[in-house]
């Protein structure tokens, strides 16, 4: 077993290795109704209590694997039938009640939701119950508590409800497909659709000549192997070579600092879960996004002009990514999008041990492109374009927001003209992309393997890194 966070995520990697696998074969078809059981052989269940309801989830899991619903524009969807081991979540009368005379959860409730037993134990009416919190707060005993399905709790921008069937419903208009949900359901019911078949597809044309484009976040990822032994695997795969993000993040920090300097105030680009906030709940601010597109999109663009007929397939721990590049302005230049935990299982689907290869070349950017993949990086990376720019007569005043609720308490404080920042950087995962749903490992250990992958950098001046251009081939 590899190294991964959960065995949610684990169970996840291996539908996508067993559908890849197929389809390396060209048998994918043929062999679809028998993944389910090769993941759960025999007759006994290991996640569920019936081992036919499992195999039927991992049925819905082959589905998703393979592209999902097609109909549903979003990338992130919730699988039904496994959604359903949840309690509804609301406010909760504890076993802490001590049936006191005081009865304050009743005096405050402006809804009559709260009864009482022949004990005097306190009851809520869920029929009549608003949520409001009021009972929580002035009971003296803090017997009544809020309790939030996880799905819910860690989606901050509030997309996500429940069904009459007490299953999650997502809330396409709200959601930003970061992906939060996605790591944080314990059942594994709310995943990410997968384009690994694309992927596979594209590899296996001999014609094609497929580059990746590799997040800095590679950097902390696949412990158990060499950063070089994992480009020389990526390459095994079939791709023609491996470039940097991390120097597409140069040339959008050297041009974002122009761009700042000129307009005086500008939010970034480079996450796009937080670029999709910005349009969705704060669209007056929308017109101070940055123009520049995505490092991501930014290189990929830069591939197709210099080597016509070439694909890009962009790998990352970004779930959000696989909306960005099926976007208008970005889908000319990315033609395929894949997180690590597809990549390891891509990986395993042709049996690579990447542990016992080479260790392949990956330096094309600054130290400042590749620390774009931590909260901070960004900031850091645009006070040097203005550095390097020559821009003395700016100040520039960042404010790096670590997460999407540092994301709208900044962009809310900007709206009301209360925030002194000109330049406000997003990341909607706490950490920053090494914090990504798509990631193998998620962790602060994670952020010393960034800034020491950056520190490691050839080039040591973004100008320098995008003087090297020429070399992408």
């Amino acid at each position: 077993m590899r190294k991964f966070d959960t065995k949610v995520q684990h169970l996840k990697y291996k539908v996508l290795r067993e559908v890849a696998r197929e389809a390396w074969n060209g048998t994918l078809m043929q062999n679809l109704l028998d993944i389910p059981k090769t993941i759960v052989p025999g007759n006994t269940p290991t996640m569920r209590c019936c081992v036919y309801k499992e195999r039927a989830i991992l049925g819905e899991r082959v589905k998703i694997a393979m592209g999902g619903d097609k109909s549903n524009p979003n990338v992130i969807e919730v699988i039904e039938i496994a959604c359903d081991e949840c309690p509804m979540g609301g406010y909760e009368v504890t076993d802490a009640c001590r049936g006191c005379l005081a009865h304050r959860c009743e005096d405050v409730c402006r809804k009559g939701a709260i009864t009482f037993d022949s004990h005097q134990k306190a009851h809520i009416d869920k029929s009549k119950c608003v949520e409001c919190g009021q009972c929580a707060k002035v009971c003296p005993y803090s017997a009544i508590m809020n309790f939030k399905r996880p799905c819910v709790s860690s989606c901050k921008v509030k997309a996500i409800s429940m069904t009459d069937t007490k299953a999650a419903c997502i809330d396409n208009e709200k959601c930003i497909s970061c992906g939060a949900c996605v790591y944080q359901c314990p059942f594994g019911a709310i995943t990410d659709k997968s384009f690994i078949l694309d992927a596979i597809e594209m590899l296996k044309k001999k014609d094609n000549k497929v580059f990746a484009v590799v997040a800095p976040s590679i950097s902390s990822q696949f412990t158990y192997a060499k950063l070089g032994q994992v480009i020389a695997g990526i390459k095994a795969l079939g791709f023609h070579t491996v470039v940097e993000a991390a120097l597409g993040a140069d040339m959008v920090a050297y041009a974002e600092s122009g761009e700042l300097a000129e307009k005086g105030f500008l939010t970034s680009s480079c996450c796009p879960a937080f670029v999709s906030y910005i349009q969705k709940q704060f669209p007056d601010l929308a017109d101070n996004i940055s123009h520049n597109l995505s490092p991501a999109a930014t290189i990929s663009k830069y591939i197709k002009e210099h080597e016509p007929g070439a694909k890009v397939i962009f790998i990352g721990p970004c779930t959000a990514k696989k909306m960005e590049f099926q976007k208008e302005e970005v889908r000319p230049y990315i033609d395929c999008v894949l997180t690590f935990e597809e990549l390891q299982a891509l990986f395993d689907s042709r049996d690579l041990e990447i542990m016992d290869m080479h260790e392949d070349i990956l330096d094309n950017a600054s130290y400042f492109g590749r620390i774009f993949a931590r909260c901070g990086g960004l900031a850091d990376a645009v006070a040097e374009g203005l550095k390097e720019r020559g821009i003395t007569d700016f100040e520039l005043k960042p404010c790096s927001c670590d997460g999407i609720e540092e994301c709208r308490i900044a962009l809310l404080k900007k709206s009301k003209n209360v925030l002194d920042a000109n330049f406000i950087e997003g990341m909607a995962c706490v950490g920053g992309c090494i914090g990504g749903a798509g990631c193998l490992t998620h962790g602060e250990k994670n952020k010393a393997e960034v800034d020491k992958y950056g520190k490691e950098a050839f080039e040591k001046t973004i100008t320098d890194a995008i003087s090297q251009l020429g070399k992408v081939k």
